[in-house]
């Protein structure tokens, strides 16, 4: 299950250009964009939930943009 972007995955996602974004998936109250946490609600969060690395996600919010999940990874509590 590790290797599976669920709730509380850090994931790291490499845009067309090669630029990397770091995300925490989240529950909706602990959301917070400018912080990188987004809710499994939003529709990024949607979009990664139940991927792998490796894998190609398409985020549709104004426009469509491919996303490749490079890393996932917990932090143990």
């Amino acid at each position: 299950k590790r290797n599976v972007v669920d709730l509380g995955a850090t994931v790291t996602l490499e845009e067309s250009d090669g630029s990397l974004n770091e995300f925490m998936v989240v529950g909706t109250l602990e959301a917070n964009p400018g912080g990188g946490k987004i809710s499994s609600e939003s529709p990024v969060g949607k979009a990664l939930i139940g991927h792998r690395v490796g894998d190609e996600v398409i985020i549709s919010s104004p426009i469509s943009v491919p996303y490749k999940i490079k890393k996932i990874r917990y932090q143990l509590s």
